[in-house]
């Protein structure tokens, strides 16, 4: 089966619980306070539905449109625009009749079990899968970083000490730490053995996200020689693989860092030192004029260590994780309202590609936690046809004693469906330029 085909698959499996289980969410407190819900669906049954089938007073069904789903709640203006019905009278079933605090726990629902089934899914990762650490010391050779990163103070083959005080359970987790989070001061190990503590400006995020360097520190790689290109300088002058280059224009060499700094984009005459078989030598090299040598350097593999969890550990963890990841989620939500940030919004495509090109459960489940946080996030916000609309419109009613007129909750409705409709065009259209043009 191909990627596509598997992440696709990934995709419909991991949409289909969520979106069910949120609108469970919003159907379950409504028939608590007898509330008649006319309509379950999965997906859209625009003018049609694949399937249908009427229990009770609730038709079941599952619609060809697969944008969302909705359950259809008597008495209220929602996306079916079913305008006629709030023109009868109020009846004690719907609800529109119900006491304002049982209609806000019955709009919170969906995003609120979106949100638990976030953090039970991490809960259960860790106790089934543990959790993979990455210590400073499995990077030998410390982090290479960006020129962003370097303005700031950090140095080639710097080893992360701790962040404010915390030491990582995966030192590459900096990244993120400094992207998305409120950071102080690092503390880092430099390559000649000394500490130093470097002081990180309030806007280094906005400094990364500008720059394009969201991963500004990568582990720093050993001036190995993994392959020469053939007749190439490199080639020619007879360096091999698994040779390592010790110095270059008298300048020591410790990472591959170090080397690309020296190389330029023209052509050069270099003195090159480089070690075989604990024997060094020196040699003489011209580049091309484009400054290639024709080296390519090894990559060795990360030392990721496996944790094993008990379930008192997985709670704690999970939840502490569940909570982190919905707090940088709403760290990055500012960038979107740039140029820049719109550009990259994506859609099902880009939704699709946060699944494993291969099954495989572990990612399966740490993509479908990550789509649910997502979607009580974004599902709260204060868009009319949102939960979070009717939330917004609900406490007004409830701080003020008033409620909004049915003919504005219906412009309102209308305007937030057309908003949400133009987002989803607008981001799908990215995921298809991406996909023509990148």
């Amino acid at each position: 089966m191909s990627p596509f085909a598997i992440k696709a698959i990934q995709l419909l499996m991991s949409l289909s619980l969520l979106i069910i289980l949120h609108e469970l969410g919003h159907f379950i407190p409504a028939r608590i306070f007898k509330t008649r819900v006319e309509k379950f669906f999965l997906f859209f049954d625009v003018k049609f539905a694949l399937f249908k089938k009427k229990i009770g007073d609730t038709v079941y069904g599952i619609g060809w449109l697969p944008l969302g789903g909705y359950v259809k709640i008597s008495g209220m203006i929602d996306e079916s625009m079913d305008v006629e019905q709030m023109k009868q009278p109020p009846q004690p079933w719907e609800f529109r009749s119900k006491p304002a605090w049982q209609r806000l726990i019955i709009m919170l629902g969906g995003v609120t079990v979106n949100l638990i089934l976030g953090f039970l899914i991490y809960i259960m990762i860790l106790f089934v899968w543990g959790k993979n650490t990455l210590a400073a010391d499995a990077l030998p050779n410390g982090f290479s970083p960006s020129a962003v990163a370097q303005e700031i103070g950090f140095s080639s083959g710097d080893q992360l000490l701790d962040i404010d005080g915390e030491v990582l359970d995966n030192v590459l987790d900096l990244n993120k730490y400094l992207f998305l989070r409120d950071v102080s001061t690092v503390r880092v190990r430099r390559a000649n053995g000394e500490t130093a503590s470097i002081a990180i400006p309030e806007d280094f995020g906005q400094r990364m996200f500008e720059s394009g360097e969201l991963l500004p520190f990568t582990p720093a790689l050993p001036p190995v020689l993994d392959s020469i290109t053939p007749n190439s300088p490199a080639d020619q002058v007879g360096l091999m693989a698994n040779d390592r280059i010790v110095s270059l224009e008298g300048q020591p060499i410790r990472t591959w860092s170090d080397f690309k700094r020296i190389m330029t984009d023209t052509s050069k005459t270099l003195t090159l030192v480089y070690e075989r078989d604990r024997q060094r030598d020196t040699l003489t090299v011209t580049t091309l004029e484009d400054g290639i040598l024709g080296v390519y350097p090894q990559i060795p593999n990360l030392s990721f260590t496996n944790q094993t969890l008990d379930l008192q550990a997985s709670i704690s963890e999970g939840i502490a994780y569940g909570y982190w990841t919905l707090y940088d989620y709403i760290s990055q939500f500012q960038y979107i309202f740039t140029k820049k940030g719109a550009s990259q919004l994506g859609g099902f495509g880009a939704i699709g590609n946060m699944f494993p090109d291969e099954w495989n459960w572990k990612g399966f489940w740490a993509s479908t936690a990550l789509i649910s946080i997502i979607l009580a996030f974004m599902n709260v916000l204060p868009i009319p046809a949102l939960d979070g609309g009717h939330v917004m419109f609900l406490l007004y009613e409830m701080i003020t004693g008033r409620k909004p007129h049915d003919k504005f909750l219906e412009y309102a409705q209308m305007f937030g469906f057309f908003l949400l409709m133009s987002l989803v065009l607008y981001a799908n259209g990215n995921d298809l330029y991406r996909f023509l043009f990148e």
